[in-house]
């Protein structure tokens, strides 16, 4: 009996603690993408065959007035809008359906939809993957504010990257790159982001400004998740004395100017990165896949609702990036389709666009491969 009761109370801890949490998020992060696909879809009269939150076999739901199956599937890792003339989930014309439809078919065809319309509707998923994270982040900033240490340096690390550039205890970093580091979070995300790369400080020390150029060295440092990952360091630390951190409230116009800064932040750093990753100076450490991904909401999730909603934030922000990519199978490779068709005044022909599609699986297949192998380094 003891065996059974461990086992349950594990379970249960698995359950809430991992799997709740998770498909919270993905649920919510999901639903909202797809939905930004749906509205503008039915705003442009598209016929909508189904609504799906996961993939696989359904496991419940239930078709509206307009014959859209509204579903939930039993691998909880994406969805998909799939209009009536679609030959699958991404959106790939079906041509035998094509060249049987109705003209009352015809007026509800996804594919036969002026090109301005075809891609609002592709589209409208990223931006409201964008919009979520902005309602998100307005609503935490609105109702929590923020409050932290500031830029006053306690901490200059012997040897560092500031203590090399003259930055000394006392010291109070105003500005990097001219972007405003009210926070000392601030200066922590610009510079994790930046390694090997040279930044303007700007410094007040004693009442005057001065501008101090640094290089943020590239350090192994554990992500939080106990997982190490290479960050840019310059070797300084917060002052501990809450009365000397900073406490700001927001009006709704204010945090929602907040929440747009921040998320404008996700996206550079994001394209930042990813630049770097060619150029060499990144690493492919910080991809992750759904085990990565779980782990960070699970770690979240502890700390309650406005921690889970938070990632929920920074998950659709970077889903709706990610999917504006220029990679066919994605909302971008659709939007870079439109674009050759307007510029040519017809389709890109049917071999261009199949070894797009290959060229495109092949991406999706080795980053999901550099993923999955840096998620099993969450193990070691």
């Amino acid at each position: 009996m003891e065996f059974l009761t461990q086992f349950s109370s594990s379970v249960t801890t698995i359950f809430m603690g991992w799997v709740l949490p998770i498909l919270f998020v993905m649920t919510l992060v999901v639903f909202f993408h797809e939905l930004g696909h749906f509205l503008v879809a039915r705003w442009c009269k598209v016929n909508v065959e189904a609504f799906s939150i996961g993939f696989g076999k359904e496991l419940f739901g239930f078709t509206d007035k307009q014959n859209t199956r509204w579903k939930f599937c039993w691998i909880p890792l994406g969805g998909y809008v799939k209009f009536a003339d679609d030959a699958n989930a991404a959106s790939a014309p079906d041509q035998e359906a094509l060249e049987n439809l109705t003209e009352e078919q015809k007026a509800g065809s996804f594919h036969l939809k002026p090109l301005w319309q075809k891609a609002l509707v592709v589209a409208a998923g990223p931006l409201a993957s964008f919009l979520l994270g902005i309602i998100i982040f307005t609503g935490i900033h609105y109702a929590n504010g923020q409050t932290g240490p500031s830029g006053l340096i306690e901490i200059v690390v012997e040897g560092g990257a500031a203590e090399k550039a003259g930055l000394q205890k006392g010291d109070i970093i105003t500005h990097i790159d001219g972007s405003e580091t009210k926070f000392f979070n601030d200066i922590y995300r610009i510079v994790s982001f930046s390694q090997l790369e040279k930044l303007e400080f700007t410094i007040n020390r004693d009442g005057q400004n001065m501008i101090v150029p640094i290089t943020p060295e590239r350090k192994m440092v554990d992500n939080g998740f106990g997982k190490e990952v290479s960050m840019g360091r310059i070797g300084i630390g917060p002052s501990r004395d809450q009365s000397k951190w900073v406490v700001e409230k927001y009006t709704l116009p204010g945090a929602t100017v907040a929440a747009y800064e921040q998320t404008e932040f996700i996206i550079t750093s994001t394209l930042g990165y990813i630049g770097k990753l060619f150029t060499g100076r990144e690493s492919f450490d910080k991809l992750n896949g759904p085990i990565g991904i779980g782990k960070v909401v699970n770690h979240f999730s502890g700390f309650g609702l406005v921690s889970t909603l938070y990632i929920a934030g920074l998950l659709s922000v970077s889903i709706g990036l990610f999917n504006l990519f220029p990679i066919p199978m994605l909302d971008g490779g659709h939007l870079l389709f439109y674009a050759i068709e307007a510029i040519r005044g017809k389709p890109a022909s049917e071999q261009f666009m199949e070894y797009s599609f290959r060229a495109g699986l092949a991406l999706l297949l080795g980053m999901m491969l550099i993923a999955s192998k840096n998620d099993i380094s969450w193990f070691n």
